[in-house]
């Protein structure tokens, strides 16, 4: 079982962002990062889990934490609705970071995933330690 956890990090909304996500995957652990600048938090929370599952092998199970409601309600609960809609929100708009949001879709489908919802800033030391690289990516843009 490979477990993923993620977070996005933004200085202003829009403002300077970062993402990262820490992998355990054949007993090591993997930790990747990145950042854009004048993006928003939304934006850096999809872009973690997408960077992550791009690099896992096609197939496998995977547990993905984050504490984003955002990322875990969108990816379990909203997206069907959304993709019956056209992309369109209940309220017939068009879905925000809708580009993310079909990339993760594409990625979603290559595996066997389980979304957790963990809250931030808790304790949980994966969680704290992803935030933390988030935030510092953030910084650094």
């Amino acid at each position: 079982m490979i477990k993923i956890y993620t977070d996005g990090s933004c200085l202003g909304n829009p403002g300077k962002g970062g993402w990262a996500a820490i992998i355990f995957i054949d007993g090591k652990k993997i930790k990747i990062k990145g950042g854009k600048k004048n993006t928003t938090n939304n934006k850096m929370e999809l872009l973690a889990p997408i960077q992550a599952l791009k690099k896992i092998p096609i197939g496998k199970k995977i547990e993905i934490y984050t504490d984003s409601k955002y990322l875990k309600l969108g990816i379990t609960e909203w997206i069907d609705v959304w993709k019956k809609n056209g992309w369109k929100t209940s309220s017939k708009k068009k879905v925000k970071n809708i580009e993310l949001w079909k990339e993760l879709d594409n990625l979603v489908k290559n595996h066997k995933i389980k979304w957790f919802w963990v809250k931030a800033h808790a304790g949980n030391p994966i969680n704290e330690e992803v935030d933390l690289l988030a935030r510092e990516m953030a910084i650094l843009n």
